[in-house]
């Protein structure tokens, strides 16, 4: 009798073992409802990422406008290894952040959320209040300087938000709540345009009064993008640590029910606390990743990444460049260059890249991620390889249909592998190394964006004269067979994790329906006579 209690005791402590590790139906909403905790996480880590993308990509429309104030006698035009430097260097510190918090965040806890922002803005009011030292360092000099430090601010949001948000999530609508979290890259890009425009169009008489006054307006373009990460600061700060983070790691169990809104006997609690004993994240990192099943997921999620950046920062960083080859914002003043090209941005960003985002957030429960991710690489290698084929004719012939089709392509990256490759690292891999797998996969992902940053702006001159371009539609042919390259990583190493249970990653992981069927095994047997001998 006491045998078969004891048994019915193990069963009821297993139960409640998969109750509490399965924190995704802890929420009210059962299948994962939005309420007020929901909307905060979005307004916190979404707020984020806008500014992330705000700071990352004005600089695509600031470079122009330094070259009319800083490089007169080069045609006003920033030389090409300079400009790759200013648009890399944000890049360098994004992987140096990326790498840190994502390390970080594992070792000591979700709870450093908002460091990272605070770096931001200090990068940000930095970058636009740069200067000519008396002698030595010039304002473009420290500018490059600032946006290695606001880069390193933009890489530590990504394996800190990407991970809260996954742990916070339902597994019915985690990528989608990544999806729309990251979907926020897509506002702060047209923001930033939007904002160029309307201060071009404020400062349109002091410009063509003298175009020194230009000097005013890129600073304000790069300062105002401090203003949202300012009103969430707070949010950040009081963000309490992820569940899953105080049960998988700390093994706090009443911590996790507790961040869920939830309570659980004194008893359970006795009997799931654990006293918490000294880890070693990098023994656990090694002996994780030392599996060859294990590593060769982060070798798909790295190596998509990478790929995928060559391209996308290649032309999202240099959007302008291919507006001037086309001969769309060619224009004989200052002004007017600056407005097309902004304009052009805005239509690019409008048609192309935020549209994408949302299709991701529509479909990313419906088809997966890894079919969206294959979809996106397959579509844009099929793209590029169109349009570095038909360039000159399309540019000569049909600007509208090559600004159609690089619009398009930036779509498919977006309603694609941009997408899928921050939503996938958060989700493939156990609590105790998710944020540092994912910022292993975000930094790979920055090292093609740095490739690009300091490669594209000279690839693209090779066999002709500065601002010719005439290397461009190779350069896009390239970009083809990068895309190609990353279908090929999907296909091999990128698993799915669409409908998935986060602890289904964790590497004591038991399916509930095992454990129901052990148990019932273990008490039949116990309550069959046995003879004595």
């Amino acid at each position: 009798m006491s045998s078969v209690s004891s048994i019915h005791e193990q069963q009821n402590f297993a139960t409640a073992e998969q109750k509490l590790k399965s924190l995704e139906k802890l929420d009210d909403g059962g299948a994962g409802g939005f309420n007020w905790f929901t909307m905060r996480t979005i307004l916190t880590s979404g707020a984020g990422f806008f500014t992330d993308s705000y700071d990352v990509f004005i600089i695509n429309l600031v470079t122009p406008m330094l070259g009319y104030v800083y490089y007169k006698d080069n045609n006003s035009k920033m030389p090409t290894d300079i400009e790759g430097i200013i648009k890399g260097m944000a890049s360098v510190g994004t992987l140096i952040g990326q790498l840190t918090f994502g390390f970080l965040s594992d070792i000591f806890g979700r709870k450093i959320y908002g460091l990272e922002l605070m770096i931001i803005i200090l990068g940000t009011i930095n970058c636009a209040t740069s200067g000519s030292a008396v002698r030595g360092v010039s304002a473009i000099g420290f500018l490059g300087c600032w946006r290695l430090l606001l880069g390193i601010g933009v890489g530590g949001d990504y394996p800190m938000s990407a991970t809260i948000t996954s742990e916070w999530s339902s597994a019915g609508r985690r990528g989608m709540m990544m999806a729309l979290i990251f979907s926020m890259q897509g506002i702060g890009n047209l923001a930033a345009a939007i904002v160029t425009l309307i201060l071009l169009a404020i400062f349109k008489n002091a410009i063509n009064a003298d175009v020194d006054n230009l000097d005013y307006v890129w600073r304000l373009c790069i300062g105002l993008g401090a203003v949202p990460a300012v009103a969430t600061i707070y949010l950040r700060f009081t963000m309490p640590e992820s569940p899953r983070y105080s049960l998988n790691v700390n093994h706090d169990v009443e911590a996790a029910a507790m961040a869920k809104g939830q309570q659980v006997s004194a008893e359970l609690a006795k009997q799931y606390t654990k006293v918490e004993e000294k880890r070693n994240h990098w023994a656990e990192f090694t002996a994780y990743f030392g599996q060859w099943r294990h590593f060769k997921v982060l070798l798909g999620t790295s190596l998509s990444w990478f790929l995928l950046d060559i391209a996308f920062y290649g032309l999202g960083l240099n959007n302008s460049y291919v507006l001037a080859a086309i001969g769309y914002s060619r224009k004989p003043t200052a002004f007017e260059t600056l407005w097309a090209n902004t304009v052009g941005q805005i239509i690019i960003t409008c048609l192309g890249s935020v549209p994408g985002y949302y299709l991701t957030v529509i479909f990313i429960e419906r088809w997966g991620r890894r079919t969206i991710q294959m979809m996106g690489f397959a579509v844009t290698t099929v793209l590029f390889t169109i349009l570095a084929a038909a360039y000159y004719p399309l540019r000569d012939n049909s600007t509208p249909a090559f600004i159609f089709l690089f619009t398009l392509a930036q779509l498919f990256q977006n309603f694609g592998a941009n997408s899928t490759t921050f939503i996938i690292p958060g989700e493939v891999f156990p609590t105790k190394v998710r944020s540092s797998a994912h910022g292993i996969s975000a930094a790979s992902g920055k090292a093609g964006a740095i490739i690009a940053a300091f490669a594209f702006n000279v690839l693209v001159d090779v066999n002709g004269a500065p601002g010719e371009h005439a290397f461009l539609p190779e350069t896009l042919g390239i970009f083809a067979a990068v895309m190609f390259l990353g279908l090929v990583v999907t296909v091999l190493w990128v698993p799915e994790s669409m409908g998935k249970d986060l602890d289904e990653f964790e590497e004591d992981y038991v399916s509930p329906g095992l454990v129901a069927v052990s148990d019932q095994t273990s008490i039949q047997n116990e309550a069959t006579p046995t003879s004595k001998a």
